[in-house]
């Protein structure tokens, strides 16, 4: 696996969940206050979102993130808390699947032949062969501690995935009303030089940031929020867990 890459990934949420360097736009407040948020400029509204979504204590995060070890995408679809606990799926530019789990001071892994083929490009057949042997579809376990999972014992934080979000001065501007998954959402547009940015926030009950959709070059793409404060699914795999850091003694 390519810690690098995870690392990367975590860098990218925080980035694009941060709405930070954004440049001046048109961010005036409705000139006849009505419906959500009236009165507020986009401003305003992005930095209660900023302030509501880095003040919950788990969420859910779906879409596609930049992979900037080789350009490609990474796929996620994670649950997670302040605890550093996790769980869900991810994939490289859609080449296989590996599951993660974490909780308690351990990571468990579960990897699918393809991704496994996918990480160890250079590898000799051999060598590829007898790592899909031993690993394809089987639970895997490292202490979160440990070289090899830090990086992604980090992703699994929530506070670490979000961070540098809190000191930001928006000039989104206000855009439609709309939903996202059935929950009512304004619109806010962002932009960083070319970059352009279209985010949507909860209109009813806490002002949480629901999607992010990105035009940048660095990391276009969607990522969407949910499950706020609901408990992360985290738990022990069942059955016979093999253990990485005995191997690698």
């Amino acid at each position: 696996m390519r810690r690098t890459a995870l690392a990367a990934l975590c860098l990218a949420v925080a980035a694009t969940t941060g709405l930070t360097g954004c440049l001046p736009g048109e961010n005036k407040a409705d000139s006849k206050p009505k419906g959500p948020f009236a009165g507020l400029t986009g401003g305003e509204i992005a930095d209660r979102t900023v302030k509501a979504t880095t003040g919950a204590t788990s969420l859910r995060m779906k879409g596609d993130v930049p992979d900037d070890e080789d350009g490609g995408t990474i796929r996620v679809d994670m649950a997670l808390n302040k605890k550093g606990e996790c769980a869900g799926t991810m994939s490289m530019a859609g080449q296989g699947k590996a599951d993660l789990i974490k909780t308690g001071d351990t990571v468990y892994m579960k990897y699918d032949e393809a991704f496994l083929r996918a990480q160890s490009k250079g590898e000799s057949k051999a060598d590829t062969d007898a790592a899909v042997a031993m690993l394809a579809g089987k639970w895997t376990k490292m202490s979160a501690t440990g070289s090899d999972a830090k990086d992604i014992a980090s992703f699994c934080d929530l506070d670490t995935v979000l961070g540098g979000a809190e000191d930001v001065n928006s000039d989104a501007t206000r855009g439609k009303t709309t939903t996202v998954g059935g929950t009512p959402a304004i619109i806010l547009h962002e932009k960083d030089g070319k970059d352009r940015y279209t985010l949507y926030v909860a209109t009813e009950g806490k002002p949480y940031l629901l999607r992010v959709d990105s035009s940048s070059a660095k990391d276009p793409g969607t990522l969407t929020f949910s499950e706020y404060e609901k408990p992360v699914p985290a738990k022990t795999p069942a059955g016979k867990i093999l253990d990485l850091d005995k191997l690698g003694a």
